[in-house]
């Protein structure tokens, strides 16, 4: 089957390349007939110059989508191509500002590595910054389109700052494959529910920590309203550092033997960023809600509108939050008059 896809898609690119330069062709020699018309050297002259465009337009696209060649990366550290590899990954990333060697010439395995540290630091930075954006993303925009979309942004842009950071070079086809290895190592890519609790057990540690447990007092009726706000964000601010996490250690590899440690270094960094972010999130969250909801009231809900074809992206999140705080306040008092 894979090989059937391979000789499609190879058969489907060289006919759309044929049938594209035959219309160029075409094209030009039908304009350069006219402008032929003109002067004697007008249709050559236009030739020339459709032909330099074109040329320059292909030369600029294979800059853009060729991706560098790179020696295979070593087996082991100890192995002999160690030398050549941390050669050649030096010269490819920036050198930090803070290096204590930044003009040394030869770059050993010593120099990346410790390179390396320093950019790892910023990568990380860059991973909590957005990773924060997207924990209030997923809290006030769950389950809308803008959410979704907001959120996957979000997350290439935590991969493009990373590729970033670690290479002094972009190449358009280099940070393709970076997306894709990242996306195989995301939960949910190749299902598999023995690997799901592992990824489960920090986002319900986050959620229910000691910080979010002082803030809402019990009986309080706006707690599972709360919860799952702070579940939605908490999930989405996982995933985004997840995918920075194991973005961090694709360009920080430095032979196979750590290729197959990825996963499980990324989900232990990943939980601990996602703590710091939940504990300083939580308050802004918490504080925003509830001042919110004092100023509202129940009765300022029902007069919220539902959104149709025609409303926009902020319409469809306040509906969304309104109505889930209807349900829980009208069930959480229903609850209590019963038990009166």
């Amino acid at each position: 089957m894979k090989r059937k896809a391979h000789l499609f898609l190879s058969a489907s690119i060289v006919a759309v390349t044929l049938v594209g330069t035959l219309f160029i062709v075409n094209q030009v020699s039908s304009a350069a007939a006219l402008v032929g018309k003109l002067h004697p050297f007008a249709g050559i002259a236009f030739v020339v110059i459709c032909s330099a465009v074109l040329l320059a337009v292909f030369f600029h696209a294979f800059l853009l989508f060729r991706a560098p060649r790179s020696p295979k990366l070593p087996e082991q550290e100890n192995s002999g191509s160690m030398g050549s590899y941390a050669a050649w990954l030096g010269s490819r990333m920036p050198v930090h500002p803070q290096h204590p060697e930044p003009n040394k010439k030869g770059r050993d395995l010593r120099w990346v590595r410790t390179n390396l540290k320093f950019l790892e630091v910023d990568a990380l930075n860059a991973t909590k910054q957005i990773a924060s954006k997207n924990f209030f993303v997923g809290a006030f925009a769950q389950n809308t389109s803008y959410g979704t979309t907001t959120s996957l942004i979000n997350i290439f842009k935590v991969i493009w700052k990373v590729y970033a950071i670690h290479y002094r070079e972009q190449h358009f086809l280099e940070f393709i494959r970076l997306v894709r290895a990242v996306y195989i190592y995301l939960p949910l890519s190749d299902f598999k529910k023995e690997d799901i609790p592992p990824h489960i057990k920090p986002i319900i540690q986050s959620a229910f920590s000691n910080t979010l447990s002082s803030m809402l007092p019990a009986g309080n009726l706006l707690t599972p309203f709360f919860l799952n706000l702070f579940l939605a964000g908490s999930t989405n601010t996982y995933l985004t550092c997840l995918a920075g996490m194991i973005a961090i250690r694709l360009c920080q590899l430095t032979s196979e033997e750590d290729r197959k440690e990825i996963m499980q270094h990324s989900m232990f960094e990943t939980s601990f960023m996602l703590k710091e972010i939940v504990k300083e999130c939580n308050p802004i969250l918490s504080g925003t809600i509830s001042n919110a909801v004092k100023k509202a009231g129940i009765e300022s809900l029902d007069t919220v509108q539902n959104p149709n074809s025609g409303s926009g992206i902020a319409q469809e999140i306040v509906s969304h939050l309104a109505t889930s705080l209807k349900h829980i306040i009208r069930e959480n008092i229903s609850v209590q008059k019963n038990e009166d």
